[in-house]
């Protein structure tokens, strides 16, 4: 199979928020979710996920922020990948404890163009592994009503295990909204994954408490995944199909489904 043909049944259009232009594949009719995609890129198991969303009555757009679109996963386009948007793209923070990435703002104005496009009550936002606390940053986002943090594994390095990569008035927005508006979020992650140390899942509930419905899955759940010893990506890579990580998955469009209307 090609790349083209793992995106041969979404519609793809260039949307520009200043100074960024990236690809976005549309599949759907509904309500709006944003899937950013993981590590190494938008492949096709990030794409299987997003049909099962569009399947259940709403509108995905997933932006391509790196890597190659429709792509499969290897050693070595994740390694390659991986460092090349760490070390070199401008618009991640992958380090940065008290700030978003600037890619957010990109974010948050596909959110508005696609609430406004699709309707709905508001808008779902997911973000996965290195893009997973995207969706959080997009909340001072006035229609986005439904963020997923699944494996955020940002900020990096041993000095931000407790950091969640937003700033404090982000922080402070989403509490506002949580409360005000009668949202919440979703956090995803499997027990021990060293990306996501406990102390950040910790520092979700200290912030957002009853607002922050957290997922600790067992490992032993997880579809396993060589070479990655410890399993990883709850809704792509590490997804059964059954037991914990399905339930997960049918939770989590459960959600999008109520939050937007579908």
């Amino acid at each position: 199979m090609s790349y083209a043909q793992a995106l041969s049944d979404f519609e793809r259009f260039d949307f520009t928020e200043p100074p960024y232009t990236r690809p976005v594949f549309r599949k759907g009719a509904g309500p709006a979710v944003i899937v950013i995609h993981e590590m190494p890129g938008l492949h096709p198991v990030v794409l299987d996920f997003a049909r099962a969303v569009a399947a259940a009555g709403m509108t995905v757009f997933c932006p391509s922020l790196f890597g190659e679109p429709g792509r499969p996963v290897s050693t070595g386009y994740m390694m390659t990948e991986g460092l090349k948007t760490m070390c070199v793209r401008r618009e991640f923070n992958a380090w940065a404890a008290d700030r978003s990435s600037p890619i957010a703002d990109w974010l948050r104005a596909l959110a508005r163009h696609a609430h406004a496009e699709c309707g709905g009550k508001g808008v779902g936002a997911v973000g996965m592994c290195f893009t997973g606390g995207f969706a959080l940053a997009m909340m001072t986002e006035p229609a986005v009503t439904a963020p997923v943090l699944s494996q955020p594994s940002l900020p990096m390095g041993k000095a931000n295990k407790g950091a969640i990569g937003v700033s404090p008035e982000e922080i402070a927005c989403a509490r506002r909204r949580f409360e005000t508006e009668g949202l919440s979020m979703i956090g995803l992650r499997f027990k021990g994954d060293p990306l996501v140390p406990d102390e950040r899942f910790d520092r979700y509930t200290a912030e957002f408490g009853e607002k922050f419905e957290r997922w600790d899955i067992d490992p032993a759940e997880a579809r396993p995944f060589p070479p990655l010893k410890h399993p990883h990506s709850v809704l792509t890579l590490g997804l059964k199909g059954e037991g914990a990580t399905q339930k997960a998955k049918d939770r989590v469009i459960q959600f999008f489904r109520e939050r937007t209307g579908a």
